[in-house]
C-alpha cells in the first residue's frame, strides 16, 4: 500500500496544472482502493460551501457548477469534526444529503476524510461504494494519508491563485510571499533576469591553466570597477548604511574563499569558468544549510558576485535596460547590484522569487523607501512581465492585473505611507521622549562594517548590537587578531563617543563556521554561541584582545556575551576578558591608563533560563540586552524558520509578553541597566510595551528610528500603562495586536498599525 501511496502523490506532483492532478488523484485512488467512486470537493470559505472539484465515478446531470453548503451533508460534518467518518451506508444516515444534479443514490458506503492544511479545512477527499460495508482500517488510512498530501497540493494551489469557484473573481489573481519593506507599489511589472547563469555552464577542462588564471583575474579586475561605479552611482540613492553592502562585496573578491580557491581549482586542469561556478556553488551551499537567516542570506550575495564575474569571463557587456516610466522590479533573485543598474526614479517596487527580509536586496528596499514582497516561490517570471501589479510590502500580498476597486483602495493607501514616511523624518532631530518627559534611548543594530556617518542624520545614541559573525563566516579559515583589529576600530571610530555593543562569536550549531563543521540533530539546543566559545578559548581571547586594541584611546566598547545559560559561563567568561585585558594593557605598556579602559560586559537575556539566574550573575556583569527573537524562539519551543511552525511565532505570545515584564522589574531590583535588541523594539507596538515595561534602550534596524521616535513622542506614561495592562491580561497573541491597534487609534496613530506590521 506504501508503493501506491507513493505511486499516487508522484503522479500529483508531476502534473503540469493542479485540475488535472485533481483528476489524476481521484483516478488513481478509485483504481488503488477499486472502489466505485472517488471524488475531491473544495472549501470556498467566502461562499460558505463546498464545490466538487473532481470525480471519478459520480454521474452528473448539470452543466452547472455544484456546491454542498457548509453546514450541510456528511462532506461538512467531517469538516466539522476535523476527521474522518467511515460509514456503511450514507443514505440512512441523518446527515445525507440528496444532491439533485448528481447520481449517487446507487452508493451505500461512504468514507470521507478532511483535507486540512495548518488547522484550516481546504476541502473533503470522499470515497463510495455500491456494497454497503464499513471500510477497512488499512483504506482508512491510505485515503487519511492522501488527504493530508493533498492539503499540501491544495495550499499551493491557492497561493498561486489557481483555485476557482463561482464566488471568485476570475480576474482577481493573488501570490502570497514575505513582507521584506513596508509600503505599497502600483505599477507595471519590469522582469529583469542575470546576464549569466552559473548553473548553465558546462564543466570543461583546459590545458592551459595560466591562461585560464589570467582570465579569471581580468574578469574580476572589471567585476570590482563595476562594483565601484555601481556603489557610486547608488551614492545619492539609498542611505549611506546601505552602501556598506558594496564593501561586503569587495571583501568577497578579497577573501581567499573566493580567489585562490577558484585559482587551485584551475591549477587542477579547469577551465575559469567551471572553476568559479564549482567554487562558488560550494560556498552558496554551505551558507544556504545555515539555519540563521541572516547568515543564510549571504548566499544570495555570493551567487551574484559568482555570476558578475562569469559574466564578465564570457564578456557580456551590461544588459540594456528600458523599463516604463514607473515599474516593479521583478525577478528570481533580486540583489544589491540588480538595483543599482537601473533608474531608481523609475523602480517603485520589488518582487523577488527567493529571498527574505534579512537579503541584502531588502535591506536597501527598505532604505530606498520601495515596498518589497520576497520569496514568492509560484510566480512564473515569463507570464508576470509587462502585468499590472499591486504589492503590499506590509502583508506580503501580490495582486496580478487587479480590479479597479481594489486598485483605488491600494492607491489611498499609498498616498497615506507617502505622507506618514515624510512626517516622520521631520522630527529626526527631536529627542525621543514621551509626552510627560520619559526619555527613550534609540539604538542600531548593525551587522557588517559601516564607513559613513550614520549617526549626524538619524541621531541615534551608538550601537545596540554589533554582529561580530560576518567577518568569520565570509573566510575559509579563522580571521586573524589584526584582521578583526581593523574591523571592529571603523565602527568604534564612527559612533565615537557613542557606546558600541559588540556581541562576541554568535556562531555554532545552526550557525557553523565553514571550516568548523558541527552536525547537530537540534542545532537550536546544541553548540552555538558561548559554549563554543568557550570550549574554544584561542577564538574567544583573539576576538577579546581584538575588540580590546581596537578600543585603545577610546572608551566607548561594551562586551556582549550570547547565549548564557548559567552563572559559570559568566564566570569564565569574565575571567577570559579580564586576561585579555592585561595582555593588552601589557602589549601596550599602558596599565590602567585611561588610554585603554576596562569595556563593560554585557549578557544576552535569550535563554529562558537566564530570566530565573538574573540575581546569580549581575555582580558579574554591568549590563543585560534581551534578544526578543530567540527569546521568543524557545519559550515557545517554535523554530521560526520551520514552515510547519512559523505560525505560532510570535513575541506578542502574552507570556513572551509577561517574560519581559519579568525581566525589566528583576533588573530595576538588581540596579542593572536592560535594553532590548530583537525585533520587537522595532516595531511601534513591541516599542510601545517595551516602554510601559520600563526599558529605556531599544535597538533596531535604521529604518524603524524615525518611525519609533515619533510614536513615543506622541504618547504618555499613563497611556502605555494601560496597553500594558490589557495586553497583559491578554490570552493570544492576536488579542494583544488588536490591543494596540485600537489603542493606537484612539491616540490618532493609525497610520502605524500597518506600518508596523
Amino acid at each position: 500500500m506504501l508503493r501506491v501511496l507513493q505511486r499516487i502523490v508522484e503522479a500529483v506532483n508531476q502534473a503540469p496544472d493542479f485540475e488535472l492532478a485533481l483528476q489524476i488523484m481521484v483516478r488513481q485512488v478509485k483504481e488503488a482502493l477499486q472502489t466505485d467512486s472517488c471524488t475531491i470537493y473544495l472549501a470556498d470559505h467566502d461562499q460558505q460551501q463546498f464545490a466538487l472539484a473532481a470525480t471519478d465515478g459520480l454521474v452528473i446531470h448539470s452543466d452547472k457548477p455544484i456546491h454542498v453548503p457548509f453546514g450541510e451533508g456528511i462532506i461538512s460534518l467531517a469538516a466539522q469534526r476535523e476527521e474522518p467518518l467511515n460509514i456503511a451506508n450514507a443514505a440512512d444516515h441523518p446527515k445525507f444529503l440528496k444532491l439533485d444534479q448528481v447520481d449517487e443514490e446507487r452508493y451505500k458506503a461512504m468514507l470521507v476524510a478532511p483535507v486540512i492544511h495548518r488547522r484550516r479545512v481546504l476541502g473533503i477527499l470522499t470515497v463510495q461504494q455500491a456494497s454497503a460495508r464499513a471500510f477497512t482500517r488499512d483504506e482508512e488510512a491510505f485515503v487519511v494519508t492522501l488527504a493530508a498530501q493533498l492539503a499540501v497540493v491544495v495550499a499551493h494551489a491557492e497561493a498561486k491563485g489557481l483555485l476557482r469557484t463561482t464566488s471568485q473573481s476570475p480576474w482577481l489573481h493573488t501570490l502570497k510571499g514575505l513582507p521584506a519593506a513596508p509600503g505599497v507599489a502600483i505599477a507595471e511589472a519590469y522582469v529583469v533576469r542575470p546576464r549569466a547563469r552559473l548553473s548553465e555552464v558546462t564543466p570543461k577542462k583546459t590545458d592551459m591553466p595560466e591562461h585560464e588564471i589570467r582570465r579569471f583575474r581580468a574578469a574580476v579586475k572589471r567585476t570590482r570597477t563595476e562594483l565601484t561605479e555601481l556603489s557610486d552611482r547608488m551614492r545619492d540613492q539609498v542611505a549611506e548604511e546601505s552602501l556598506a553592502i558594496f564593501e561586503v562585496y569587495h571583501a568577497m573578491l578579497d577573501s581567499e574563499s573566493l580567489g585562490k580557491e577558484v585559482e587551485e581549482t584551475i591549477s587542477q586542469g579547469w577551465r575559469a569558468q567551471t572553476a568559479l561556478r564549482k567554487v562558488v556553488e560550494h560556498l552558496v551551499n554551505q551558507f544556504e544549510a545555515l539555519d540563521d537567516e541572516y547568515i543564510r542570506e549571504r548566499a544570495s550575495d555570493v551567487r551574484d558576485l559568482g555570476q558578475r564575474i562569469l559574466s564578465h569571463l564570457k564578456q557580456h557587456n551590461g544588459a540594456r535596460h528600458n523599463p516604463p516610466e514607473n515599474c516593479i522590479l521583478v525577478a528570481e533573485e533580486v540583489t544589491p547590484t540588480m538595483l543599482a543598474e537601473l533608474p531608481d526614479a523609475n523602480i517603485i517596487g520589488m518582487v523577488s522569487l527567493r529571498g527574505s527580509g534579512s537579503s541584502h536586496a531588502a535591506i536597501m528596499a527598505r532604505s530606498m523607501g520601495i515596498p518589497a514582497v520576497l520569496g514568492v516561490d509560484d510566480l512564473a517570471l515569463d507570464e508576470i512581465e509587462g502585468q499590472t501589479l499591486i504589492v503590499d510590502g506590509y502583508n506580503g500580498d501580490i495582486f496580478i492585473n487587479p480590479p479597479l476597486q481594489v486598485e483605488s483602495e491600494y492607491r489611498e493607501l499609498a498616498d497615506e505611507e507617502v505622507l506618514l514616511r515624510e512626517k516622520v523624518a521631520t522630527a529626526r532631530h527631536l529627542p525621543v521622549e514621551t509626552l510627560d518627559g520619559i526619555h527613550i534611548q534609540l539604538q542600531l543594530n548593525v551587522g557588517m562594517s559601516i564607513e559613513h556617518d550614520w549617526l549626524t542624520e538619524l541621531n541615534v545614541q551608538g550601537v545596540g548590537l554589533y554582529r561580530t559573525e560576518i567577518p568569520f563566516m565570509m573566510r575559509e579559515r579563522l580571521p586573524t587578531e589584526d584582521e578583526q583589529v581593523e574591523l571592529y576600530t571603523q565602527v568604534l571610530d564612527q559612533f565615537s563617543p557613542h557606546p558600541v555593543v559588540m556581541r562576541t562569536l554568535d556562531v555554532g550549531g545552526d550557525k557553523p563556521l565553514p571550516y568548523l563543521p558541527m552536525k547537530e540533530e537540534n542545532p537550536f539546543l546544541g553548540w552555538r554561541g558561548i559554549r563554543m566559545t568557550l570550549d574554544h578559548p584561542e577564538i574567544f581571547l583573539v576576538q577579546i584582545r581584538a575588540m580590546l586594541r581596537a578600543s585603545v584611546g577610546r572608551n566607548n566598547l561594551r562586551i556582549l556575551l550570547p547565549m548564557i545559560t548559567n552563572a559559570e559561563e559568566v564566570d569564565e567568561s569574565a575571567r577570559m576578558v579580564k586576561q585579555a585585558y592585561h595582555e593588552v594593557a601589557e602589549e601596550y605598556q599602558c596599565g590602567v591608563d585611561e588610554s585603554l579602559f576596562q569595556p563593560q560586559l554585557g549578557v544576552m537575556i535569550e535563554v529562558p533560563a537566564m530570566i530565573y539566574q538574573l540575581h546569580a550573575v549581575a555582580d558579574k556583569v554591568d549590563f543585560f540586552s534581551v534578544g526578543t527573537n530567540d527569546l521568543t524562539q524557545y519559550m515557545l519551543a517554535v523554530d521560526r524558520n520551520n514552515q510547519r511552525v512559523a505560525g505560532l511565532y510570535d513575541a506578542y505570545h502574552p507570556a513572551v509578553l509577561h517574560a519581559l515584564q519579568q525581566i525589566a522589574e528583576r533588573c530595576r531590583e538588581l540596579n542593572k541597566p536592560v535594553s532590548v535588541c530583537g525585533e520587537l523594539a522595532g516595531e511601534p507596538g513591541g516599542a510601545l510595551l517595551l516602554a510601559a515595561m520600563g526599558y529605556r534602550t531599544l535597538s533596531m534596524n535604521s529604518y524603524n528610528i524615525d518611525r519609533i521616535r515619533w510614536i513615543i513622542r506622541h504618547v504618555e506614561s499613563q497611556q502605555l500603562e494601560r496597553i500594558l495592562a490589557a495586553a497583559l491580561a491578554s490570552r493570544s497573541p492576536q488579542q494583544v495586536r488588536q490591543i494596540i491597534t485600537m489603542e493606537l487609534e484612539k491616540l490618532g496613530l493609525g497610520g502605524f498599525v500597518r506600518a508596523g506590521a
